[in-house]
């Protein structure tokens, strides 16, 4: 049968041939060792043709063999990671950018097929393969439907070319209505993306394309689906070969921008990324002995001839082939070097260009990446990660990627999520990431908070207490409005947003109750009774329309900024921050309450893909592990805290001095000193695997962590049954999804448990809990913060295995996404001045009972756990919060 190709061409050839004139014109036009010439004059149809020799016949070209390795061994499992949130929706696309020879993406398209379960008239999966080059969709397709892989698709998976660029696919899909809302190619047009030829191989757009306005244009991300969308099947997006190396840093976050995935909508993306390997390995992948990418590189100069009227206008016996790899700047460049002086004369033009003798002239560039560059992409692109695979080299990685429902971003970005799921440009009112809030700010918490208080606590749920001495969930929808509106109105002097009687009932705890052990020390605070009947209770409607007014109130204080209406001193930044970072603890602390009622009321968090674990274990096995069981550190002097002295906030001096400044809790001030002593210190926290050996064998000693589930004298952590490490499963309570897995998926987790039961296991082994100077300058030097994908900020919904050693993080890594207990004492020191604002925050448990943990969970959002200074407390046998410990040793 005929292959369909759809000709997707926003405009005539003629246009797209006027188009790459000019590019190559331009680029000659620039000074000397500034020239370049378009990439994608290296993917006419010869070219592709001698980019697949490189692929067969130059091993040393190792992205391809690396990609194709994952996608031999892992299709299966990456196909299960792209419908496990939707499962097979009839009438779904995947699209691929920049298709190439198919052999790679064969392996997809038999998996794909293989999740359909019978053959019909109307096949549930479409293809495309997006490409420029139209014969060669054909051959490739043609090779496809009468290979033995075409009679597996039949009936299951039709394919279908795309001939045209990536703008050009996109808007088709878009205007066909294939695909979302018209308001997203609305969006889409908002961006200017280059018109780049996607292939196999990861090209890279010259220096004028690359410097376009797409890296500074706001996401067309796509809002929330209305009624009539959500119905829409998914969107799955291939891009492999590396080829998002083609555009700069910015140029690449923009450009996964700008992709038309909905956020929690079962949309993925999965893209190919090389890493940052080793100079020498890199510079030959990209000249190969054999002079295969030589040939490869130096078919563009026909192209450009061509395109400029005359085939052979740059002879290739006056150029020659060069690459060179900057491994501070982790990106490859391929030039053609000009063998000696000469002028070329443009045909039909006036225009004659001068070449020194090895003068370079860019074609091609290739950006490389690390642990950190991949994590701060995809959080600038406005994308969560939902899955890895790593080829068996571990130099080169596929990543399954989504647009949640919110995501928190970078805390250096220029960007931020507003409460449709949108990236927008991020209004700044502090040039510190820990200073004032900014509204876009707001609007991704609220965007959190909602999530969790809206769609995961079903209403059977909102009068039940998920920990027995905490309120009802109902409490707390009304809690976090009524704590920002009763601070607004004392900082304005305005009346309360609604009657007392309403405020009051939200109003307990409103000075000391930030997060759960607050109340676990004290049975009553000096405030309002809640009421003790359901009937007695607000309705969840009248909380919301109280929520609302106080949120627009709040963000007519900001626009009262922006006109002049009001000043924001220091003061009035105190009063935000302490609201916002107020909201944020209490989002946490009420996940890890519902966490005791996962599989039995609380809804998994929605717009998130559920997790494919024994997917996900596999691809942790690839993960480079830590090689040493622990470290030695110390003596050192460290530094703690920082200065933040509230009652300087009524000074003139300081009163409106707060572009740069630092906020922080009152247990935070002021800067101090700690000597620290040699001491040795493991690498990782405790895992489940570890605590239960020594808990086995030591248990009058120990209470059964609150993650754990006893059932006839066995226990289990996420449904892993410890005593025999067999896999009866049973529902989970260590995370919020109620799928119950393995025992290979928790045991390496890092255990959550009491100080008392964690600080019990490290003298079993001879150790102790680390003091916090010695945990500080532990994470001063190892820890590697959001953008090297520590697991905070809803990164996961759940642990990951603890700390493992990333060569590409220059041995940095995390601990899983957990807090960590220290020995230290939450008590008073020298310095410390209570808040007015809030000062029962934490003089009032400064009672000996609690401890201090440092670090931040997979919940504690960004500006918490990335603040050195922040300093959390719990009581020493309080079991349900997500922390857990590392042992130190006396050296």
């Amino acid at each position: 049968m005929p292959v369909e190709i759809v000709d997707v061409h926003a405009r005539e050839t003629s246009e797209d041939l006027r188009v790459i004139q000019q590019q190559i014109l331009d680029g000659l036009r620039r000074s000397s060792d500034e020239k370049n010439l378009p990439t994608m004059l290296l993917y006419d149809e010869r070219g592709l043709r001698l980019y697949d020799e490189i692929t067969t016949k130059a091993p040393e070209y190792y992205l391809f063999g690396a990609e194709e390795e994952i996608l031999k061994n892992h299709a299966s499992d990456i196909v299960a990671a792209m419908h496990r949130s939707t499962g097979l929706v009839p009438g779904e696309k995947v699209l691929e950018l920049g298709a190439g020879a198919l052999r790679k993406t064969s392996h997809i398209l038999l998996a794909l097929s293989q999740i359909v379960e019978t053959h019909s008239n109307n096949a549930p999966i479409t293809y495309y393969a997006l490409d420029l080059e139209k014969r060669e969709l054909e051959r490739t397709l043609s090779e496809i439907g009468m290979s033995e892989i075409g009679s597996d698709l039949k009936g299951k998976v039709e394919t279908k070319g795309m001939w045209g660029t990536y703008d050009d696919g996109l808007k088709f899909l878009l205007c066909a209505g294939l695909h979302t809302s018209s308001a997203a190619l609305d969006r889409l047009a908002r961006v200017s993306t280059p018109t780049w030829k996607f292939d196999a191989r990861d090209p890279s757009p010259s220096s004028s394309s690359s410097g376009s306005d797409s890296s500074r244009t706001p996401a067309s991300d796509i809002s929330s689906p209305s009624t009539p969308e959500e119905s829409q099947p998914p969107l799955h997006v291939m891009f492999l070969g590396s080829s998002l190396g083609n555009f700069d840093r910015d140029g690449g976050a923009a450009f996964l921008r700008s992709l038309p995935l909905r956020p929690g909508s079962g949309d993925t993306l999965l893209l190919g990324l090389d890493h940052d390997n080793k100079k020498v390995l890199i510079e030959e992948a990209y000249n190969d002995p054999r002079n295969h990418t030589k040939d490869f590189i130096m078919n563009g100069l026909r192209g450009a001839g061509r395109a400029l009227g005359d085939e052979s206008l740059f002879s290739e016996d006056k150029w020659d082939y060069v690459n060179r790899y900057d491994e501070i700047e982790r990106r490859h460049e391929a030039f053609y070097k000009s063998k000696i002086s000469q002028t070329v004369q443009i045909p039909s033009s006036d225009l004659s260009v001068d070449f020194k003798e090895s003068e370079l002239i860019k074609v091609e560039e290739s950006w490389k990446f690390s642990e950190v560059d991949a994590h701060t992409l995809f959080s600038e692109g406005n994308l969560r990660p939902v899955q890895r695979w790593i080829d068996s080299t571990s130099r080169y990685s596929l990543w399954l990627l989504e647009r949640p429902a919110f995501i928190f971003p970078l805390l250096s970005s220029p960007n931020a999520c507003n409460s449709s799921g949108e990236l927008v440009p991020n209004k700044k009112y502090s040039t510190s990431p820990f200073g004032v809030p900014s509204t876009q700010e707001w609007e991704n918490l609220w965007a959190a908070w909602d999530t969790i208080t809206l769609r995961m606590i079903p209403p059977s749920m909102l009068h039940q207490k998920p920990i027995d001495l905490r309120h009802i969930c109902l409490f707390y929808l009304g809690h976090i409005p009524a704590f920002l509106d009763i601070h607004l109105s004392r900082l304005l002097k305005e009346p309360h947003t609604e009657p007392v009687s309403f405020k009051d009932i939200f109003e307990r705890g409103i000075d000391p109750d930030v997060d759960d052990p607050f109340e676990m020390s004290r049975t009553s605070h000096p405030h309002s009774e809640v009421p003790e009947n359901d009937d007695e209770w607000p309705s969840l409607n009248s909380i919301l329309q109280f929520r609302s007014r106080v949120r627009a109130r709040l963000s007519k204080l900001y626009d009262d900024f922006d006109t002049g209406k009001q000043t924001l001193t220091r003061k009035v930044g105190r009063v935000l921050f302490m609201t916002f970072e107020h909201e944020a603890l209490h989002a946490e602390t009420l996940l890890y309450m519902l966490l005791q009622r996962a599989g039995s009321g609380t809804v998994p968090p929605p717009g998130f893909a559920v997790p494919d674990w024994n997917s996900l274990a596999n691809s942790w096995k690839y993960l480079p592990p830590v090689t040493e069981e622990s470290v030695v550190l110390g003596p050192a002097v460290i530094e703690l805290g920082h200065d933040d002295a509230e009652e300087d906030d009524e000074l003139e001096d300081c009163r409106l001095k707060i572009e740069a400044h630092e906020f922080g809790w009152d247990n935070e001030h002021p800067k101090r000193q700690a000597e620290v002593g040699e001491f040795r210190i493991s690498w990782r926290p405790i895992t489940n695997g570890e605590f239960y050996e020594v808990f086995k064998a030591n248990k009058q000693k120990f209470q059964v962590p609150a993650s754990w589930i006893e059932e006839d004298g066995e226990f289990r952590v996420g449904g892993c049954l410890l005593k025999e490490y067999v896999s009866k499963l049973i529902m989970p309570r260590f995370v919020l999804y109620m799928d119950p897995f393995p025992v290979t998926i928790a045991e390496n987790w890092p255990v959550i448990a009491s100080y008392n039961d964690l600080s019990t296991y490290a003298i079993v082994k001879g150790g102790r809990l680390p003091t916090e100077p010695e945990l500080r300058l532990f994470y001063d030097k190892f820890h590697c913060g959001y953008e090297g994908g520590t697991n905070t900020g809803f990164r996961n919904w759940h642990p990951v295995p603890a700390t493992t050693g990333s060569k590409q993080n220059d041995g940095k890594g995390h601990n899983g996404g957990v807090w960590e207990w220290t020995s230290t004492t939450f008590e008073k020191y020298e310095g410390f001045i209570p808040s007015k604002l809030y000062p029962g925050y934490s003089m009032d448990f400064f009672d000996g009972a609690h401890q201090v943990v440092i670090g931040g969970s997979y919940a504690t959002i960004p500006r918490i756990a990335e603040r050195k200074s922040v300093r959390n407390w719990y009581q020493r046998n309080y079991p349900y919060p997500w922390v857990g410990a590392r042992v130190a040793y006396d050296v």
